[in-house]
């Protein structure tokens, strides 16, 4: 039984039964065995254990995890620190410099700071094999996410999503609270940042929108 060590337990406790989660476990205990799998999988539900229900304030929707040695920690685009922010870590960055002015570059790529400020950094897929982008794509995890913002756009205090790239767009189908906001623009990615993540402001918008609603604002800087 997966234990996240907050209101997730009690939100999560049946989907852990669902066949389809029974299915993919199955998979899971193949895929470990017999490859190298990203992130370790102790680390696979790290979104949920350092992001709470109650306590999240924005949600980053990333598509599958880093597929490098030494990258994937359980949080979308970011990495452990002592290895080099990828591309689009590297864009998000730029990003936040631009927008609010915070200076994250040249420290290094774990957000964890982060996500215990109430980001919640789910990727759509949470595992993937050593080398192979989308190889767990179709196995159960899409549902077990989708099911987890459903939880989420229930809820009655608002947060913000940011769905960035066609991928994470597909979540947006299921945020029909009007208590919430969406963002939505192009991937923090080198081949499309240049369409429209370069200058979405999202950063500055959703501390604009939580301090409307009487919510504290996110840091965004890393230590």
């Amino acid at each position: 039984m997966v234990e996240f060590g907050n209101d997730w337990d009690e939100l999560l406790k049946d989907e852990f039964k669902k066949d389809y989660y029974l299915r993919l476990r199955q998979f899971l205990i193949q895929e470990y065995r017999t490859r190298r799998i990203f992130p370790g999988m102790y680390d696979i539900f790290n979104a949920l254990k350092y992001t709470s229900y109650e306590d999240v304030k924005a949600v980053i929707i990333g598509q599958d995890p880093y597929h490098g040695v030494g990258q994937a920690h359980g949080l979308c685009f970011s990495v452990k620190k002592g290895v080099a922010p990828p591309p689009s870590l590297v864009n998000i960055f730029k990003e936040i410099k631009s927008d609010v002015g915070i200076d994250n570059t040249g420290k290094h790529g774990e957000l964890t700071k982060w996500a215990k400020n109430g980001v919640l950094l789910l990727n759509n897929v949470l595992t993937v094999r050593e080398g192979c982008p989308n190889s767990h794509k179709g196995m159960g995890w899409e549902q077990f996410t989708d099911d987890v913002i459903s939880l989420l756009n229930l809820r009655e205090k608002p947060m913000v999503f940011l769905l960035w790239g066609a991928n994470a767009r597909t979540k947006a189908r299921l945020v029909t609270n009007p208590a919430h906001l969406i963002l939505t623009c192009a991937h923090p990615s080198p081949l499309s940042a240049y369409n429209g993540f370069f200058g979405c402001k999202h950063f500055s918008k959703a501390n604009e929108f939580l301090k409307a609603n009487n919510m504290e604002e996110i840091d965004w800087s890393i230590d």
